[in-house]
């Protein structure tokens, strides 16, 4: 019953809305809006009476765990935005407050403008649907332990890729010492190459300075 009673509200929201502006037309017209006053307060009346029964059968519905505390909290939103538009077509209709605005309201009612969905009517997901309180919470201990699970995994690839890191450095390192210990060889039999050649030509003048 709370899925027609829940259009209902949004329509009759609609209908004041509509009515507020009609009446503010009249009265900038300098004509009788007594009529639609009437027709508003008893209105707004009757919006006040079905968000209270809203109210009280989503109570019923939670306490009584026929809809999820997840399903709950989600109609309660609705019910509060009910609620604010109420308010506000409340100060319109004395006057304390802007004119309402029909489009938004028209948003609202699932049945007022086609291709619009009726909120009240979504469902919630297939995990979550029919389970308990606690069920939901063993449901929701499995996921953060998935979620460590998978945490502490990413943790042993990051360590592992940075002890690799650091093998690679010392690795590194130590191709580098090596590099260092050829390039002094190298020079120092540069430098005996040197000191050969500069002997072998002073022993090469002096034959032939003899012959």
């Amino acid at each position: 019953p709370r899925l027609p009673l829940y259009d209902a509200a949004c329509q009759v929201a609609q209908e004041v809305a509509e009515k507020i502006q009609e009446r503010n037309r009249y009265q900038r017209n300098g004509e009788s809006s007594a009529k639609l006053n009437v027709i508003i307060r008893s209105s707004l009346q009757n919006l006040s009476e079905k968000i209270d029964q809203l109210r009280d059968l989503l109570l019923r519905a939670v306490s009584t765990h026929q809809i999820t505390q997840l399903e709950g909290d989600r109609r309660q939103n609705l019910v509060d935005d009910l609620l604010t538009r109420q308010k506000q077509l409340q100060a319109s209709y004395k006057n304390e407050g802007p004119e309402p605005d029909v489009i938004r309201s028209s948003l609202m009612t699932g049945g007022v403008k086609r291709g619009v969905t009726n909120p009240w009517l979504l469902e919630e997901s297939e995990e979550t649907r029919g389970l308990g309180f606690g069920d939901l919470r063993q449901q929701q201990r499995r996921i953060i332990e998935e979620q460590d699970a998978g945490l502490d995994a990413l943790s042993s690839i990051i360590s592992r890729q940075k002890q690799m890191g650091q093998e690679i450095g010392n690795e590194l390192d130590e191709q580098n010492e090596i590099i260092d210990d050829l390039t002094n060889l190298v020079e120092n039999t540069d430098d005996k190459l040197r000191n050969q050649t500069r002997h072998v030509k002073m022993v090469d003048k002096k034959s032939t300075s003899c012959g």
